[in-house]
C-alpha cells in the first residue's frame, strides 16, 4: 500500500471512480463524492470491508474523474461488468445486484430488474450491475434526463408526463417508433454505456439541423437537455455523509441574481436585480428599487432594503444563488436579510478597480472557482442597468427643475 501513499496530494476531490490493483490486475472499482477522501480514508480502515481487509495487498490506485455522482454510478457498473473485479464479486451480499433493463416494446421503457429475476434475452438492453441500492432514484433522474415514456401508446389521455413536457407525445401519437428511438433511446443508450462525449456532440449536431430546418421548438429541447446533461442534479443518489457536508457546495446553480446600487452623490439612489437563468441574462425578470429608507450613501443599508422589497414577492421565482458587488459587510448584511438559505457571493473590486476578490463560504469554493467569468459577468450587469436607472431619474429630475 506505501507504493501510492504518495498520489494522495494528487487526487482530486472530486466525483469518480478509484481503481485498485494487484500486479497490473483491476482487484476493486469503487465510486467516490470525493475521490481524494475516499481514498485516503483506505489508509485508516475502519468497517472491517473485505477490501479494506485486504488492502495491503493493493500496489497501485488510479482514478477516473466524472461530472456527477450518477455518472460516476454508471462507470462502476461498467468496470463491474466488464472486468470483474474479484473483490467487488466477492463483497457482492445475498440481496443480490440491480440492473437496469430497456424494454423491447415498441416504444421502450426503462425498468429496474433484480439479479435475481433478470431474463437478460427478454430485453432489448441490459445495464449493471449496480451495487449501490438507489435504482429507484436513477430512474427518476433518467427519465427526466432523456423524457422515457412511462405511458402507453394512443391512451385516452396524455399523461401527467407530458403535461410536464417530459414526454414527447408517446400516449397522444405526436412520436414516430423512428423518431423515439432516435431521440430518446439512442441517447439514453450512449449515456448508459459511459459515452458521454459522444452523446453531447451528437446532441449539439441535432440541435444546429434542428435550427437550420427553423424547427425551433425541438433545438430548444435539444438545448435544455444539453444543459442537463452537463449540469446533472442526482443528490438522491449521495450519501447521508456527503449530504450533510457538502450538499450545498455542489447544488444545481441555475438562476442567479445580481444586486447593485448606484449613488452618484445623495440625490438619487438605486438599486438594480438582474437574473441570469442556465448562464444567460434573462432581461425580462430584470427589476429596479428607487431606495426609499436612505437619504445619504449608504450601500449596505440599501442592499438590506433591496433584498427585503425583493422577497416580499413570492410570485418571483426563487433564486440559486445571489452576487452582490460587495465585500464582507454587505454579503453580510444581505444573509441577515434573507429568510431562505440561499447562497451569497461577493466581489471586491478593490480601490483602484484593478481586481476581483470573491467572498464566499468554504462550501461554495468549488463552484465559485469554476464559474467566476460568470459571475463577474453577472456583476458588470448589475452595475449597468443600476446605473442606467439612476441616469434616468436624473435626468428627469432635471427637467422637474
Amino acid at each position: 500500500m506505501k507504493n501510492w501513499e504518495n498520489k494522495i496530494k494528487k487526487i482530486p476531490d472530486s466525483f469518480g471512480v478509484y481503481l485498485f490493483y494487484e500486479k497490473g490486475k483491476l482487484v476493486y472499482v469503487g465510486k467516490a463524492t470525493s475521490l481524494k477522501k475516499r481514498i485516503k480514508s483506505y489508509l485508516k480502515p475502519k468497517t472491517g470491508r473485505l477490501i479494506e481487509i485486504l488492502i495491503e495487498k493493493v500496489d497501485e490506485v488510479k482514478w477516473q474523474e466524472t461530472d456527477s455522482a450518477l455518472e460516476a454510478l454508471i462507470l462502476e457498473a461498467n468496470y463491474i461488468k466488464k472486468l470483474k473485479p474479484k473483490y467487488n464479486i466477492k463483497e457482492k451480499d445475498d440481496k443480490s445486484w440491480n440492473f437496469l433493463v430497456i424494454t423491447k416494446e415498441d416504444f421502450p421503457k426503462l425498468k429496474a430488474v433484480r439479479e435475481k429475476n433478470l431474463i437478460v434475452k427478454d430485453y432489448k438492453y441490459v445495464f449493471g450491475p449496480y451495487v449501490q441500492g438507489k435504482t429507484s432514484e436513477i430512474l427518476k433522474i433518467l427519465h427526466l434526463l432523456f423524457n422515457i415514456s412511462r405511458c402507453n401508446h394512443e391512451q385516452k389521455k396524455p399523461c401527467f408526463d407530458y403535461q410536464l413536457k417530459k414526454c414527447l407525445g408517446v400516449c397522444t401519437s405526436q412520436i414516430s417508433k423512428k423518431e423515439y428511438n432516435k431521440k430518446v433511446i439512442k441517447p439514453l443508450v450512449l449515456f448508459l454505456k459511459g459515452e458521454k462525449k459522444t452523446l453531447l456532440n451528437s446532441l449539439q449536431k441535432e440541435m444546429k439541423k434542428a435550427s437550420l430546418s427553423q424547427d425551433f421548438e425541438e433545438a430548444k429541447r435539444i438545448k435544455d437537455q444539453l444543459f442537463s446533461l452537463k449540469k446533472i442534479a442526482d443528490f438522491a443518489l449521495l450519501d447521508k455523509t456527503f449530504f450533510k457536508n457538502n450538499i450545498q457546495r455542489e447544488k444545481l446553480i441555475n438562476r442567479i441574481e445580481g444586486y447593485d446600487v448606484s449613488n452618484l452623490g445623495d440625490e438619487v439612489i438605486v438599486g438594480s436585480m438582474v437574473v441570469f437563468k442556465n448562464e444567460k441574462e434573462s432581461k425580462k425578470n430584470y427589476k429596479k428599487f428607487k431606495i426609499k429608507t436612505r437619504k445619504t450613501q449608504d450601500d449596505t443599508g440599501s442592499l438590506r432594503e433591496i433584498i427585503e422589497r425583493r422577497f416580499n414577492h413570492p410570485e418571483w421565482s426563487l433564486p440559486d444563488l445571489i452576487l452582490i458587488d460587495g465585500g464582507v459587510g454587505q454579503v453580510n448584511a444581505v444573509k441577515k436579510s434573507l429568510k431562505k438559505d440561499i447562497p451569497v457571493v461577493g466581489i471586491i473590486k478593490g480601490k483602484k478597480r484593478d481586481k476581483n476578490e470573491f467572498i464566499y463560504e468554504k462550501k461554495y469554493k468549488k463552484w465559485v472557482e469554476k464559474n467566476k467569468n460568470l459571475l463577474i459577468k453577472v456583476r458588470d450587469e448589475a452595475h449597468r442597468f443600476a446605473l442606467n436607472y439612476q441616469r434616468v431619474l436624473k435626468r428627469k429630475n432635471l427637467f422637474k427643475k
